[in-house]
């Protein structure tokens, strides 16, 4: 019995010890990569993405920048939707107004975009392509009109092949072909905050 009784306070003790280890690890985890210098770069039409880049900088810190173009796309959209789908044929990159003074004090690099005609925007794919992200840690995050993401996350995943891409975020935005636009308040907003901490928590951003 008391053979049994020292088996079981021996058990006990490393279960507490490899819980506690395993706590501390975590720990550990989050500190070090909150502590990190993070930069969120994010495209955005309808001001939706726009949005929840704003809302991950309020939780997570760093520098936000928005990506722009040294000459916009149309406002009319169904002729942006053309050029757009022309540049994606032919693989062109949009050259890119927004310069990053310098990409390499960054660890951390979060990027924003809606889904464009099932893929990645091409301004977007001109800033991955322009910038050399290795060793960094990519976090992508993504409006779209409900559709699907498409391809568009697994570019950026093509175009950081040296990177540490980590588990994206998505949420539907507006419908610009249906002339629904900014949705990214009241309720929907709310939604998205929540839906935004449990992520950012869920890859030990934040506590």
């Amino acid at each position: 019995m008391k053979r049994l009784t020292t088996q079981w306070l021996m058990m006990c003790t490393f279960l507490f010890t490899l819980t506690s280890c395993s706590r501390a690890q975590e720990s550990v985890t989050a500190n070090t990569v909150k502590d990190k210098k993070v930069l969120i770069v994010y495209l955005s039409r309808t001001k939706n993405t726009k949005a929840v880049a704003e809302i991950i900088h309020k939780r997570v810190g760093g520098d936000l920048v928005v990506l722009e173009l040294v000459t916009p796309y149309p406002e009319h959209y169904q002729t942006m939707v053309d050029q757009v789908a022309a540049e994606n044929a032919r693989g062109y990159l949009p050259p890119l107004k927004t310069k990053i003074d310098d990409i390499r004090k960054y660890d951390v690099v979060f990027v924003g975009f809606p889904t464009w005609g099932m893929q990645l925007p091409p301004p977007m794919k001109s800033f991955l392509k322009q910038y050399d992200l290795s060793g960094k840690t990519i976090i992508p995050f993504n409006t779209n009109a409900g559709y699907d993401i498409g391809s568009s996350f697994e570019t950026v995943k093509q175009l950081c092949p040296n990177s540490k891409v980590l588990e994206r975020f998505s949420t539907k935005g507006g419908i610009e072909r249906d002339g629904i636009l900014f949705v990214m308040e009241g309720d929907k907003e709310k939604q998205v905050q929540v839906e935004i901490e449990k992520w950012l928590k869920k890859l030990a951003l934040i506590n």
